[in-house]
């Protein structure tokens, strides 16, 4: 494990950076070597950890603090995280299909943050987005009827600028949806016993050992926020739901065995019908359930690996990203990059009572979306923000030439509409794409409609790689609300929080000139957004119908300065929905 000085704070490299570069590779290759050394004592000299298995909160109510912690991941230092109801990582939600829940999150850290549920169908003022900020000593509750099939979903912070730091400091937890379906099938489903969450991540420090963010120095690999982590599992089958929880890497899975794992679900559930292979990739956001067929194996041990060596160049964690000029700084300093690795050391023990020696070969009977149907086409493009060789790997990156602005609505979606969307990759690093609200069916890659294992499914994370063009099909259902965005995002949490977003609100076209078509009118409130005063076209003078709204639904009370002005000094930065008579308006305040 390596521990150098690395700036939390994303710094621009200049091209003066690249000068002298015989001189720099020489000192490259040095440091690679010191590197290897450092982390090959560090192995033999550090004890395996037992994996720890976050608690499973089951019911319909939930109560998640966030909370400072600490860490002592190196002997004798101690590193600060965030946790959820404990000092790292946050417990497994276990939610059932149907159910009625309310997830309430207490912000208990002197920052603001979010908390979005990762995978979940839900209204978008429950989706956890940017625009729902809970603010330090403050709370804020998502109350939704779970609409999910049987899936593994997560949670984590999303707000604007800050998610890779609050990520890497600790806050990220497993969803497991249940169903009736699912509940009918021969499956491990006894938590921690015979079905684990494993949440991969690696971690990068700096001279303080603090989590340090925007850096290729994530040489720390761990299991459930454990280092070189262990766990014994039953000589029977086994049920692994993978997550890649990490800021900045792809982890390409396989057994050192080299035997089949069997896949049964990817993001949003069940595949129709289980799948073997040797391998399978998974990005950032990405989730992979699993069977491992130990029932032969008493007493022998085997290792979830990483074989980065057979990672596809241009994806975050092979051997290289781009050529020259256009390489990411220090990225070849990383030894796992390009490496074959251990993630899980497993010892096989006796099984348990009523141990699963067999599982089904059909699943779920999930019913692809179809491009026929679609009556909307869109086109994402990923750019670098200017043409500079070094941008074109490690950005800042556009999505369709614009930044996320938090004021700016993208794209307008509308209720019980087919979409095709085609993610175009125009830079020379993958970018795993995340689309909130729904999901998607991988329809083809670059015109190819033989669609590998780890993109099939139900979809809401999709690893596009450089020069690729991939289009899936989505639908719009059961939600729609003119006020309170989804987003859409690359998943590699520095180019999220440096501006690769973009957000888009579901309309319902049955509304007919009603509050969805008043709330989109332009020129009525102004400024717009506002700061200490908002302005009307029409006088106030006679009316005292006035109401004015957040996003959470809570009535703020606002005082005229004059007959056609309002005082808006109060307010919090945030979207408003402003009702004079039965007239309503959406005005955004900004400090």
């Amino acid at each position: 494990m390596l521990f150098v000085y690395v700036n939390p704070t994303r710094q621009a490299h200049k091209p003066s950076a690249f000068n002298n570069m015989h001189f720099r590779n020489s000192m490259k290759q040095l440091l690679a070597t010191i590197v290897l050394l450092i982390i090959s004592i560090f192995q033999i000299v550090n004890a395996q950890n037992n994996l720890f298995i976050p608690p499973l909160l089951s019911g319909k109510n939930f109560n998640l603090n966030v909370q400072n912690g600490t860490a002592n991941w190196v002997a004798g230092q101690t590193t600060p995280t965030y946790g959820v109801n404990g000092n790292f990582l946050a417990p497994t939600i276990e939610l059932w299909k149907g159910d009625q829940v309310a997830l309430t999150v207490h912000n208990k850290i002197n920052a603001p943050t979010t908390m979005h549920w990762h995978g979940m169908h839900v209204p978008s003022m429950d989706d956890g987005g940017p625009h729902s900020i809970i603010y330090p000593n403050q709370s804020w509750t998502a109350a939704f009827k779970v609409m999910n099939p049987a899936a593994t979903c997560w949670y984590h912070p999303h707000g604007a600028h800050t998610t890779d730091l609050q990520v890497s400091k600790g806050l990220a937890g497993m969803i497991i949806v249940r169903d009736s379906q699912e509940l009918a099938l021969n499956l491990p489903r006894k938590y921690g016993i015979d079905d684990f969450p494993i949440i991969l991540q690696t971690k990068a420090f700096d001279v303080l050992y603090q989590a340090a963010i925007s850096t290729e120095l994530d040489t720390l690999v761990m299991v459930n926020g454990t280092p070189r982590a262990t766990l014994n599992i039953p000589a029977q089958m086994v049920r692994f739901r993978l997550l890649n929880g990490s800021s900045n890497r792809t982890f390409y899975v396989g057994l050192s065995t080299g035997d089949s794992m069997t896949v049964i679900g990817t993001d949003n559930g069940l595949l129709n019908h289980l799948y073997k292979c040797t391998r399978i990739m998974i990005s950032n956001g990405e989730r992979v359930e699993m069977i491992l067929d130990a029932s032969n194996k008493q007493g022998q041990s085997i290792q979830l690996m990483c074989y980065g060596s057979e990672i596809p160049k241009g994806i975050k964690g092979a051997d290289s990203i781009g050529t020259g000029m256009a390489s990411i700084m220090d990225y070849d300093l990383n030894p796992l990059n390009g490496a074959d690795y251990t993630l899980l050391n497993l010892t096989v023990t006796a099984p348990t009572p009523g141990a699963i020696l067999s599982i089904p070969n059909n699943l779920a009977s999930d019913i692809p979306f179809l491009a026929v149907n679609a009556t909307v086409h869109r086109d994402l493009v990923f750019t670098p923000i200017d043409s500079m060789p070094a941008t074109m790997v490690m950005g800042p990156f556009h999505i369709n030439d614009t930044s996320y602005n938090e004021m700016h609505i993208n794209d307008t979606v509308y209720l019980n509409t087919t979409e095709t969307w085609s993610i175009v990759n125009r830079t020379m690093i993958a970018h795993p794409f995340h689309v909130h609200d729904m999901h998607f069916y991988v329809h083809s890659i670059n015109q190819n409609t033989t669609i590998p294992i780890d993109y099939q499914g139900r979809k809401d994370v999709v690893l596009v790689m450089p020069g690729d063009s991939l289009t899936f099909v989505t639908k719009f259902e059961d939600f729609a609300d003119p006020m309170v965005p989804y987003m859409y995002h690359c998943h590699l949490l520095h180019h999220e929080d440096d501006g690769m977003m973009g957000s888009f609100v579901v309309l319902d076209t049955t509304m007919h000139m009603g509050i969805g078509d008043q709330l989109m009118q332009e020129g009525i409130l102004f400024p717009n957004p506002c700061h200490d005063y908002l302005s009307l076209k029409h006088s106030l003078k006679n009316t005292d119908q006035i109401h004015c709204w957040n996003i959470l639904g809570e009535e703020i009370p606002l005082e005229k300065i004059n007959p056609t002005t309002l005082n808006t000094a109060s307010l919090k930065e945030g979207i408003y929905i402003l009702q004079i008579n039965q007239l309503r308006y959406k005005f955004v305040k900004s400090n």
